[in-house]
C-alpha cells in the first residue's frame, strides 16, 4: 500500500509559557500541551469526515478509521494513502477499491467529528448502532496479565507523560506484555490508530486484548467488534449501551481496571482467575 508525504505530520505537542498559582504562590514556567488538529479523511477525492486528532500516526489513523467504520473490509482494499498539509489542517487522501467506494457513496453521511463524540453527524437513529456480526475470537486472558499490562502502559505513553492530555489504546498479549500503543487527544482516534497499525501487521485477534485509558463507549466497542477483538479492558466506566452491544457481540468488556481490580460487564469467562 503506497504512502506519500509523511512529512505532513506535525509534532503532537507544543511548548508554551504559562503563569499560575500554587496555593498562594505565583509562578511562571514552560509547559508542553497536546496538539489538536483538524484532519480531513477523503476517499477517492471526496471528503467524508473531519476529525480533531493528534497529528501523529495518521496513516494508522486513516486505515483504522476506514476499517472500523466498515468503509473497507481489508487492508488490501486501500490502494494508497497521501497526505496534504493545508492552512487549516491536514488532509489524508485514501484511494480505495471501486466497489467499496460505491458502497460508501450509497451510505455517505456528513461527519464532523469531535474528540468527545463518536457519532457526530449521524443522520438517523438507525445509523447510531451498526449491526455487525458477532466476534469469532475465542481469546481468554488471566487476570494477572491484565494487571501486568496496566502496570506497564504508563511508561509507554510519552505524549501523556509530557502533556497529561492524551488517551492511549494498547494491544497486549496473553502474558500482559504491551506490544503496541497508539496515543491521541481523542480516545476513538487512539483506538483507530491502534486498529490501523494492527491490521497493517496482520495481527491475530485471538492472541491478545485491547486496553484503553478511557471510558468504554458504544463506538469503542463497535470498533473492537469490527476488528474481531474479543476482549476490551477500560480503565474507566462503560456505558449501558456499550455493555448491551458487547454482550450481543460476544465481547468481554471490563471497566474500572486499576491494578488487580476490575469490573467485568460481559463475557466474564474470558478473564480467568
Amino acid at each position: 500500500m503506497p504512502t506519500t508525504a509523511t512529512d505532513s505530520e506535525l509534532a503532537p505537542l507544543r511548548a508554551i509559557a504559562l503563569t499560575g498559582w500554587r496555593g498562594d504562590e505565583a509562578f511562571s514556567a514552560d509547559d508542553a500541551v497536546v496538539e489538536e488538529v483538524p484532519v480531513a479523511l477523503e476517499f477517492n477525492g471526496i471528503s467524508h469526515a473531519v476529525m480533531l486528532a493528534s497529528p501523529a500516526d495518521l496513516e494508522d489513523f486513516a486505515l483504522g478509521f476506514a476499517l472500523t467504520e466498515g468503509i473497507v473490509g481489508a487492508v488490501s482494499q486501500v490502494r494508497g494513502i497521501e497526505f496534504e498539509r493545508r492552512p487549516d489542517g491536514i488532509a489524508v487522501k485514501l484511494e480505495i477499491a471501486s466497489d467499496r467506494f460505491a458502497g460508501l457513496k450509497e451510505r455517505r453521511r456528513n461527519l464532523t467529528g469531535r474528540t468527545g463524540c463518536g457519532l457526530c453527524g449521524t443522520e438517523s437513529l438507525a445509523q447510531a448502532v451498526r449491526h455487525l456480526p458477532p466476534v469469532m475470537s475465542t481469546a481468554s486472558v488471566p487476570r494477572a496479565a491484565v494487571a501486568a499490562a496496566l502496570a506497564a502502559l504508563p511508561a509507554l505513553q510519552p505524549l501523556q507523560h509530557a502533556t497529561g492530555g492524551s488517551h492511549a489504546a494498547a494491544w497486549c498479549d496473553m502474558a500482559g506484555r504491551v506490544l503496541l500503543v497508539r496515543e491521541d487527544v481523542g480516545r476513538h482516534n487512539a483506538l483507530d490508530k491502534l486498529a490501523g497499525a494492527l491490521a497493517s501487521a496482520g495481527f491475530d485477534a485471538d492472541a491478545g486484548f485491547v486496553l484503553v485509558t478511557s471510558r468504554a463507549s458504544l463506538e469503542m466497542v463497535q470498533k473492537a467488534q469490527a476488528m474481531n477483538i474479543g476482549i476490551v479492558v477500560a480503565v474507566s466506566a462503560p456505558t449501558a449501551l456499550a455493555i448491551d452491544v458487547a454482550t450481543r457481540a460476544g465481547i468481554c468488556l471490563a471497566g474500572f481496571a486499576r491494578g488487580r481490580n476490575l469490573n467485568i460487564y460481559s463475557g466474564a469467562g474470558r478473564i480467568t482467575a
